[in-house]
């Protein structure tokens, strides 16, 4: 005799799987689509800048816009399939290709008017030094008897 498991809610998380991967894509207005692969970026910070990395492999100079406009960043690009003409004899595309957008709030304390991007082995690196009156300061005590 075998026993097979039943999950009750197997087809409710499908239907959640699917839905979390329509919102991992965001609508890129530059293309008038919904981008068709998510920007993975990292941000970190420390005493004078902020620093975004955003995974955009096989990609060139060229295909990448870094637009900084009201105080938002935007990172927006598009990745083409290169062997269109082949694409029949291809067995499996795994890899995301066409546009992408990513949006990102400043805050106050990035000059804007000193950010820089480079692009490094597929990873995009935007540096965004910080103003003078938004980097930590330290403060002496001083003790008074």
């Amino acid at each position: 005799m075998i026993l097979i498991k039943q999950d009750p809610l197997h087809n409710f998380r499908m239907l959640q799987g699917e839905i979390n991967r329509l919102f991992e894509r965001d609508n890129d207005a530059s293309c008038g689509m919904m981008s068709q692969w998510p920007l993975r970026v990292d941000i970190c910070e420390d005493g004078d800048s902020i620093i975004l990395q955003a995974d955009v492999p096989g990609m060139e100079q060229k295909d990448i816009k870094v637009h900084v406009e009201n105080n938002q960043l935007t990172i927006s690009g598009e990745r083409r399939f290169e062997d269109e003409k082949k694409r029949d004899s291809y067995h499996r595309v795994e890899r995301s290709y066409g546009c992408f957008s990513r949006t990102f709030e400043l805050g106050g304390a990035a000059d804007v008017e000193k950010i820089k991007a480079s692009c490094k082995n597929g990873v995009l690196i935007v540096s965004m030094p910080k103003r003078e009156d938004a980097k930590p300061k330290s403060i002496e005590v001083q003790i008074h008897d």
